[in-house]
């Protein structure tokens, strides 16, 4: 009887796993959903538990994830200090300024990761982050060597060496084919784009890219375009409806910053620079998506040099139905990630690798846009890698845009970790537009000056129903504007004032607290209100905090409820 049962028990827990793990970890476009991969890992272990009940055989250990390393351009040089073995694949390391870098794909399955320091002394100490994971490892002499159980973004630290950027993407499931209807490849006829010869190829790419848009109007489809392996040194590319824009591993799209090549599209002034969009939407355009496992790379202070360019990498403006999946955006010298007046839009498994001595580097800054979801990504760099900003019609950065400015509703992070000297998630500065529903959740703060912040320092608009859930602050080293704790929301005057109302702040890790009070300051006529607390856990504790003194949140000012709960 027992028997039976237990084969019966197997025979529905297949069944049952299969299509859960089918419906959640599956999103409407045929990608992985990391956003509820925790619910069925949930459902996975309390079927094996009953399988485990009735007898059911289980397997000793999980299966090993295949691993793909991405080949790696000439452009970028080896790294110094690390190398990397993955499964036993040997996965390039890169040296970058200020971290080094290794990217790959693993499938489902563990991964067994072994980090080398090159010169071949022992290893003294390290650290693996993120800590929640609870990743522990084993050293003899020079190599550590730990498993992880998924696709993680990583951020490893041996001895005094650079720390250690492991990015391991989900396995690629949607790369099409290279050529065939409806695939147009940059290299092939009439396109023939050449990469690695640094002439540019931007005709041969917007001929393609055109194209791809019309093939894809005329057909109810998305015409695919198709990039190789190869450094392509490209001036402004423009996105049209319709459109698929493939990079494939290998493959970087290299901005210059040479004048003659590229409209200036906006200025800077705090930068003392103007700015174009290396990659931006024609207006009211729909349909169209960026995906694969290539680069954008903004040059960072070489792109500078020619006529002092700055550079937005990807500028979604004016559009709907758009999607980044699996791009790493890297070292721009502005704001790298756009977002701006547009609607439905979703950007996955990026990374956004920008530099500790260039300032107003950030990450994504989600602006005056409605339904955004930023799910799974890496963001590093000297200003803030996650936040959503409101300005007004007639901001300089992009002082091209016609219409009127908008308001910002429905965004959600999710899945983050974030390195910076700023704010690690933050909303604001600009709220000359109001900003509704904005929630950051699963996040993991490496470092930063502040961990959460919501700064209205800018604007007369209101900023409502702010969430913050499922927070870990790892450090707080160092100090922005005299802050350097794990909580700031302050309101300033400096073009009018305006209230924030209705602040969720729950299920926090403070593994450092910083040195600076955590703190709320409106101002008199705009108050930060409705603010509630509930689990934050500080350094040297395992339970919430009762009050707000526990939390160190001692710096109060013009502020309305204000609650706190274990």
């Amino acid at each position: 009887m027992r028997s039976s049962m237990s084969r019966s028990l197997i025979a529905a827990d297949r069944r049952l796993l299969t299509a859960a793990d089918r419906r959640l970890l599956t999103a409407a476009d045929g990608t992985a959903n990391r956003a509820l991969r925790p619910l069925a890992l949930v459902l996975t272990a309390l079927l094996l538990g009953v399988a485990a009940l009735f007898g059911a055989p289980q397997s000793a250990q999980a299966a090993a994830g295949t691993v793909s390393a991405y080949p790696v351009p000439s452009i970028y040089p080896a790294s110094t200090d690390y190398k990397l073995t993955v499964n036993g694949t040997s996965v390039p390391v890169t040296k970058y300024t200020g971290y080094d870098i290794a990217q790959l794909a693993l499938g489902a399955g563990t991964a067994t990761i072994s980090v080398t320091k090159v010169n071949n002394t022992a290893i003294g100490s390290y650290s693996i982050s993120p800590q929640k994971l609870g990743i522990t490892g084993t050293v003899s002499g020079p190599t550590l060597t730990f498993t992880v159980q998924n696709d993680e973004y990583l951020i490893v630290k041996l001895d005094g060496r650079p720390n250690l950027v492991i990015a391991a993407d989900p396995a690629e499931t949607n790369r099409p084919a290279t050529s065939g209807t409806g695939i147009f490849n940059v290299q092939s006829a009439p396109y023939s784009a050449q990469p690695n010869t640094g002439a540019y190829t931007t005709t041969a790419f917007q001929n393609a890219l055109n194209d791809a848009a019309a093939y894809g109007s005329a057909n109810g489809t998305q015409g695919i375009v198709y990039v190789p392996a190869g450094v392509y040194t490209l001036g402004n590319l423009y996105l049209r409806s319709n459109l698929a824009f493939y990079l494939a591993p290998g493959a970087v799209l290299r901005y210059t910053g040479e004048a003659s090549h590229y409209v200036v599209t906006g200025h800077k002034t705090s930068q003392g620079r103007d700015l174009t969009w290396f990659i931006s939407t024609r207006y009211s355009s729909t349909n169209i998506k960026i995906y694969g496992r290539g680069i954008i790379d903004g040059n960072g202070q070489a792109a500078l040099a020619p006529s002092n360019l700055g550079v937005n990498l990807l500028a979604p403006i004016y559009t709907s139905g758009f999607t980044v999946d699996g791009i790493t955006f890297r070292e721009s010298s502005s704001w790298a990630v756009i977002p701006l007046r547009s609607s439905d839009l979703a950007f996955r498994n990026i990374k956004l690798f920008n530099r500790f001595d260039m300032g107003e580097n950030d990450g994504i800054d989600v602006m005056e846009s409605t339904n955004v979801t930023v799910d799974h990504a890496i963001g590093i760099g000297l200003d803030d890698p996650f936040s959503t900003k409101t300005w007004p019609d007639v901001a300089d950065i992009y002082k091209s845009v016609p219409g009127t400015a908008r308001p910002l509703d429905n965004v959600t992070f999710n899945d983050l970790v974030s390195w910076t000297y700023c704010y690690g998630v933050k909303v604001g500065q600009g709220v000359y537009e109001s900003q509704n529903k904005v929630t950051f959740q699963h996040v993991v703060v490496y470092d930063a000056a502040v961990g959460i912040g919501v700064h209205h320092k800018y604007g007369t608009a209101s900023a409502t129903n702010i969430k913050f859930d499922d927070i870990d602050i790892e450090r707080l080293s160092f100090s922005n504007d005299g802050n350097r704790t794990w909580l700031a929301m302050m309101t300033g005057s400096t073009a009018g004032i305006g209230p924030v109302t209705g602040v969720t702040i729950s299920n926090v890790r403070v593994r450092n607290a910083g040195t600076t009070a955590a703190r709320v300051n409106g101002l008199p006529g705009a108050p930060i209100s409705g603010v509630s607390l509930s689990h934050i856990v500080m350094p040297g504790s395992t339970t919430g905090a009762t009050t707000l003194s526990q939390a160190n949140l001692t710096n109060l000012s013009d502020y309305g409820s204000l609650t706190i709960t274990p």
